[in-house]
């Protein structure tokens, strides 16, 4: 079976963002960060060589393949903010429809500039993400 690739590393966030990150992506992010430990109470970790993950959960294939994630994060992406979330639930679809400027991938949300999205609905899919995903995995849940 092969290894996962993203999982926690010691890298250095500092070294990410600034290899990373345009001035304004740079203040973008900073507020995210904020956000996210306010959220999970957890301090930043990178996984992987290009996202930087909030807390943790265990997970199990029906193939029986198991593995671990960050329970939420952020990568830069080019131009782009990339958001971890799950967004399945109606709330979320919700949340979604009133957040503001952005793309939705299966979980991942694309974001430009925090200016183009409400920070207050932001803050509420976060923590509505990552209350699905400590109900789904309460083995792993802090």
């Amino acid at each position: 079976m092969t290894e996962a690739k993203t999982k926690p590393t010691s890298a250095s966030i500092e070294d990410y963002l600034a290899s990373r990150a345009s001035p304004a992506q740079l203040a973008d992010c900073r507020e995210l960060m904020s956000l996210l430990k306010r959220v999970t109470k957890e301090s930043p970790k990178m996984w992987g060589p290009s996202i930087v993950g909030y807390g943790s959960y265990r997970y199990r294939y029906d193939s029986g393949r198991t593995g671990e994630a960050c329970a939420t994060g952020f990568a830069i992406r080019g131009r782009e903010l990339v958001v971890y979330i799950v967004s399945e639930t109606p709330d979320q679809q919700q949340l979604l429809a009133r957040l503001g400027k952005h793309k939705m991938g299966k979980s991942c949300l694309y974001i430009k500039n925090l200016a183009d999205v409400d920070p207050k609905v932001l803050e509420a899919l976060v923590k509505g993400s990552v209350a699905e995903i400590r109900r789904r995995h309460p083995d792993t849940a802090p």
